[in-house]
């Protein structure tokens, strides 16, 4: 298992690479919940964005929705040069 204790720092294996933050949320009678304090300022969370809500496995997944604009740069200074097959143009 991949666990380092609470606030270290350490090197984890690729398969490993996730941040965990764990908090106990209470679902009111209206389905509602309140995301942790630490957990909505890390993902900079505002009140009325919208999180995407996907189930996977047996576990529940908020997304945060970025817009397009937010987006733009966020592959700088990364090599995206594809290898090209002899054949192919």
């Amino acid at each position: 298992m991949c666990s380092a204790p609470r606030g270290v720092a350490s090197i984890v294996p690729l398969c490993c690479v996730w941040s965990i933050d764990t908090s106990t949320v209470t679902i009111s009678p209206k389905f509602q919940g309140v995301i942790p304090q630490a957990i909505r300022k890390a993902l900079h969370l505002k009140p009325g964005e919208k999180l995407r809500v996907l189930r996977h496995a047996n576990r529940v997944e908020l997304i945060p929705v970025r817009p397009v604009q937010e987006m733009r740069g966020f592959l700088k200074n990364r090599d995206t040069t594809i290898e090209r097959e002899g054949d192919r143009v």
